[in-house]
């Protein structure tokens, strides 16, 4: 699941990826940092090697063929656990492998899982009846892992309701019906507007946005070169931090080089940003719908569905409030990193 994610493993190779045996850390570097452990299905408690308050959440897999006893009690049994050492984690459930089975067992699977499970919580304890537990029923074959992953990231984002208020302004002002703004590399949407999520627009969006990624380092951008580089008329926003460490910025000269002062050092023109956009119509007739893709960090991308009409006659509004939901995508990024500092 984590190499289809973040390491953009094709499907057809995961037949010959070795089961989990121990423990394993993964360092993920997303939209925010993520230190993600892969758990061998034969792990409890004791064995974790680590307090369960150490964890903000704790997703569990789910065979969707397996109804047995065994899963269902390992399941409960952490849950009873880690509601008396941190009853504020989250706790999310994957019933995996969705693809295996027709629909309608598909759907008799999910339901009968997730009946035993709240059955079992309630013998425990009749406090668990409200306990917040969340299914997702996911498949590596489709988009439904993705989407699943992305309501677990979201829980965990604190800026999330003003990254959704900047994204209901966009649609507002672009007539937009829905808008995402998506991690690039493992196409997990970060945010969304709050209109409700259509599943077959979420893997719209995550089909067009694989296709960019494939087609993409085919072509460069002319803004390195100084003889096609034209000054940006205005101020190129800064990366938001997603990496765990921050690399210092040193005031010492290379080895053997004599300082230089400040007014006798010329100063080199800063290099423009390139923010590379895409659009495709969705269909043939008028009016019809358009898919936009806008690059807002060298890790972010909004990808919104236009009406066509608004993006042919009007491409200019839509890119002016391109520009400043970018602005405002880096200044969220800016003042949660100037919190983290001063913590």
């Amino acid at each position: 699941m984590l190499q289809v994610l973040f390491d953009d493993l094709p499907v057809k190779q995961t037949f010959y990826l070795e089961p989990t045996m121990r423990v394993a850390k993964h360092f993920i570097d997303t939209v925010i940092p993520l230190e993600i452990w892969d758990c061998p299905g034969n792990v409890t408690v004791d064995t974790l090697g680590a307090s369960l308050a150490d964890f903000s959440t704790i997703v569990f897999v789910i065979d969707i063929r397996d109804l047995y006893q065994h899963p269902v009690s390992k399941l409960v049994e952490f849950i009873v656990a880690t509601c008396q050492i941190n009853p504020d984690i989250h706790f999310e459930v994957f019933v995996h492998k969705a693809e295996r089975l027709q629909e309608d067992d598909k759907i008799e699977n999910f339901r009968q899982i997730h009946e035993r499970v709240m059955d079992r919580l309630v013998d425990e304890s009749p406090e668990f009846e409200q306990f917040p537990l969340n299914f997702h029923l996911t498949s590596i074959y489709d988009h439904s892992l993705r989407e699943a992953f992305s309501r677990v990231l979201h829980k965990l984002i604190d800026s999330l309701p003003y990254l959704e208020e900047l994204l209901n302004v966009f649609c507002s002002n672009t007539a937009s019906p829905k808008a995402f703004l998506f991690d690039t590399s493992s196409k997990i949407h970060v945010a969304t507007d709050t209109s409700p999520v259509d599943q077959a627009t979420h893997n719209l969006c995550c089909d067009y946005l694989s296709m960019l990624n494939s087609f993409g380092p085919l072509y460069k951008s002319n803004s390195n070169d100084p003889r096609t580089s034209r000054v940006s008329p205005t101020p190129a926003p800064t990366p938001p931090p997603t990496a765990t460490t921050s690399t210092p910025i040193s005031s010492t000269t290379p080895a053997g080089t004599p300082p230089l002062s400040s007014s006798s050092s010329p100063v080199p023109p800063s290099k423009p940003h390139f923010y590379p956009s895409a659009a495709t119509s969705l269909s043939p007739s008028r009016p019809g719908t358009t898919l936009t893709y806008h690059l807002v960090t060298p890790h972010l991308a909004l990808l919104a569905l236009l009406p066509t009409t608004v993006y042919d006659m009007r491409r200019g509004l839509v890119e002016w409030n391109v520009v400043w939901f970018r602005e405002g995508v880096r200044e969220i990024w800016e003042s949660g990193l100037r919190g983290v500092l001063e913590s």
